[in-house]
Order: structure tokens, then C-alpha cells, then sequence
């Protein structure tokens, strides 16, 4: 291949890595101090390991070039071995790169906790005294999203919003598979998981609508499962819930049934009006009517059992959401109801008390409570 060819080829590769990469940068330029204090930890630590990552790359092509056969007169010692100053240097700077970077990540780790309330608004102020969150309930349906909004009695789909600089404090399960709650502006990823639920404390420092979105994969309407996050001023939030009640409809256990079925691309929705205790009820697998909630299960557990009338509870402990079988039902369709492994026992010959500590060992909760536990967080 002839210099001129060659330098073409060099040039078109240049050409095209913009186009690779991706053009938007929320990440590293978000507009909630959590995902701010995330970004800024990013470029702290990516520094910390350039200051050793660039040095040994530039003595690399420097070595190569000093020492090459042709140069004469680099110095020549076939007998070297061993140098103590040369370790010294060598193994102090890593050495103390990597205790800077444990310290930044175990103080961060504490502070960023995603389950940590808030301690200020951003870097220069704190919240008000007095000041009280926003509680917004997510539940990660198939494959859509559901938001509950309790102190105002309202429900969205694929749709929320919030106020500028007001803490928002988010509680998160999911009705069937494992999930992930996600909005890059906002905060850290979130696990969603059913049965249990897991918390997220945030604040949006910024007006815009930003786009949130499912980061694990949960099957094949994972690609839509998407939702627009307006930040607003309060004017602008207080006439948000007044549209949502306005052209709301109800959400009660027979709509929110039909809602939680696979469904892609699914368009926004407002609730006017939610039945009491639905949250509650998704959280502890219980939508449907007549199951038994895992927490009045786990209670039963702490009291040492329900002895043996506990065969009245066994079909109250079935869980009919089965899982959906993509390959052969199709998209959106799923079992009626969960078949056994061949060899394995079928659920429906398993003994209530069995049942019920399978799933109190799943759920590790505090008794006292009756709480569905909370799932295993990250950042």
C-alpha cells in the first residue's frame, strides 16, 4: 500500500469516529445534583488514572524510540538489573493513585446512596427547613411505566413530572420481571424489583423534559420502554396535576389488571383518581382479588405458622403471572400460569407452609413491619 493510500485511509477513519460516538452528553452534563455529584466523580477518578495511564504510554513510544538499533548513542548496559529508585517511583505513584481513589469511592459511595435522603438543593444551597419531598411510587409494568403520586391522588403512564428544586423521593418495584428505573439527567440507575421495593432520593436543579428509560432488558418491548420527565416550576407542576385530573380517568384493581398485561409503545395515560391501597397491593403481589398479600403471608410466618388450616391459604398463594414465553407465543402474550420444570413439584402440590418460607426467605423483611424488603440498590 503505497504513503499516499495509506494517509487517505488514516484520514477517513478520523472522518468517521464523530459519527460514532454519541452526540448526547446528558451523562456528564445532567441537571440534578445527584447525577451532577456522579459526573463530577467520573472525571475525578478518569484524571486520578491518566496521571499514571499517560506517563506510561508516552515513555512507552519514548523507549522505543531512544532505544531503537539505529541511535548509537543511547547507553548500552546488558549487565543492569535493578534499580531502587526506579522501583520506588514505579510502585509509590499507583500506590498512592489507588488509595486516593478508594477513599473518593467509599466516601461517595456512603453520600450518593441512593436510599440516603437529600441534604441540600446543589452545591450552594441546602433544602429549607420544613421543606417536605415529593413521593412519587414507580411500578415497572411490561412495558411501560406507571407512576403514583399519592399526595395529590393521581397515576400516569410513560409520563411524570416534578418541581424544580424540591426533593423527590421515588419508591420503586416492578410487577413481574427485574427492572431498572433510569433517568440520566435526574440520578443513578435503580433496580425495580417485584415483590419488593427499592428507594431513590433526587432533586432536578433545571426546567426542560428529559427522557427516562429502562436500563435492563425485560423482553421484547425492553427498546420502548421509555417516559418523558418534565421539570417544572411549581406554577407549572400544579397546573400539570390539574391536567392530569382534568382528562384523567379512573385507576382502580380492574383497570390497573388490564393495564399491567404486555403491551408495546404503550401512549401516555392520566389517572384522575387511584383506588386506595393499589400501590400497596402491586408491591405485595396482591392486585388481583382474593390472593393473599405477602406481607399478611410473612406476618403469618412471624406468628409461627397458620398450623394446619393453612392448606385454606394455598390458593390464595398462587401467582398466576406467569412468565412470558417469547418464543412460543409471540410479542405480549404470556402462560396463565407458571409450568413446572419436568421432575420439579408443581406449585400446586406444594404445602402452604412451605410456600410461605420460600418466599419470607426471598423477602427478608423487618416482621414487626409486615414491609415487602427492599431490593438489592445501585447506582
Amino acid at each position: 500500500m503505497s504513503p499516499i493510500v495509506r494517509r487517505l485511509c488514516q484520514l477517513s477513519i478520523l472522518l468517521i469516529l464523530p459519527f460514532m460516538a454519541g452526540c448526547d452528553l446528558v451523562v456528564m452534563s445532567p441537571s440534578g445534583d445527584i447525577a451532577q455529584q456522579q459526573a463530577d466523580l467520573i472525571v475525578v477518578s478518569t484524571v486520578l488514572m491518566l496521571l499514571i495511564i499517560v506517563p506510561v504510554l508516552f515513555l512507552t513510544l519514548y523507549f522505543a524510540w531512544h532505544y531503537r538499533h539505529s541511535n548509537t548513542k543511547a547507553k548500552y548496559d546488558p549487565e543492569w538489573h535493578h534499580s531502587t529508585r526506579l522501583e520506588v517511583v514505579i510502585w509509590s505513584a499507583p500506590l498512592a493513585i489507588i488509595i486516593a481513589l478508594g477513599a473518593i469511592t467509599w466516601i461517595s459511595t456512603h453520600k450518593l446512596d441512593p436510599f440516603r435522603p437529600l441534604d441540600r438543593i446543589d452545591a450552594e444551597r441546602t433544602i429549607p427547613e420544613g421543606t417536605k419531598p415529593l413521593e412519587v411510587e414507580v411500578v415497572a409494568l411490561d412495558w411501560k411505566w406507571l407512576f403514583f403520586y399519592p399526595e395529590y391522588g393521581v397515576a400516569t403512564v410513560n409520563e411524570m413530572a416534578a418541581p424544580v428544586d424540591r426533593p423527590i423521593t421515588f419508591k420503586i418495584t416492578s410487577s413481574s420481571v427485574m427492572n431498572s428505573f433510569y433517568i440520566p439527567a435526574l440520578a443513578g440507575m435503580i433496580y425495580a424489583m417485584p415483590g419488593m421495593e427499592t428507594k431513590l432520593h433526587a432533586v432536578i436543579n433545571k426546567e426542560g423534559v428529559f427522557d427516562g428509560l429502562s436500563s435492563n432488558y425485560s423482553g421484547p418491548g425492553f427498546s420502548h420502554m421509555r417516559f418523558k420527565f418534565h421539570s417544572l416550576n411549581e406554577q407549572g407542576f400544579d397546573g400539570w396535576i390539574a391536567q392530569v385530573k382534568q382528562n384523567g380517568t379512573a385507576l382502580n384493581r380492574d383497570a390497573y389488571l388490564k393495564l399491567e398485561k404486555p403491551s408495546e409503545k404503550e401512549p401516555v395515560r392520566y389517572y384522575a383518581t387511584v383506588e386506595d391501597g393499589l400501590y400497596r397491593a402491586i408491591l405485595n403481589v396482591c392486585a388481583t382479588p382474593g390472593k393473599m398479600c405477602m406481607d399478611e403471608m410473612m406476618h403469618i410466618d412471624m406468628m409461627g405458622g397458620a398450623g394446619l388450616e393453612s392448606h385454606e391459604n394455598r390458593d390464595r398463594l398462587k401467582y398466576e403471572g406467569g412468565p412470558i414465553d417469547i418464543n412460543l407465543r409471540g410479542h405480549g402474550e404470556e402462560h396463565s400460569a407458571v409450568e413446572p420444570a419436568a421432575g420439579s413439584q408443581s406449585t400446586k402440590n406444594m404445602p402452604a407452609e412451605g410456600m410461605s418460607h420460600g418466599n419470607h426467605s426471598m423477602q427478608g423483611t423487618d416482621m414487626a413491619k409486615g414491609d415487602a424488603s427492599e431490593a438489592p440498590k445501585t447506582n
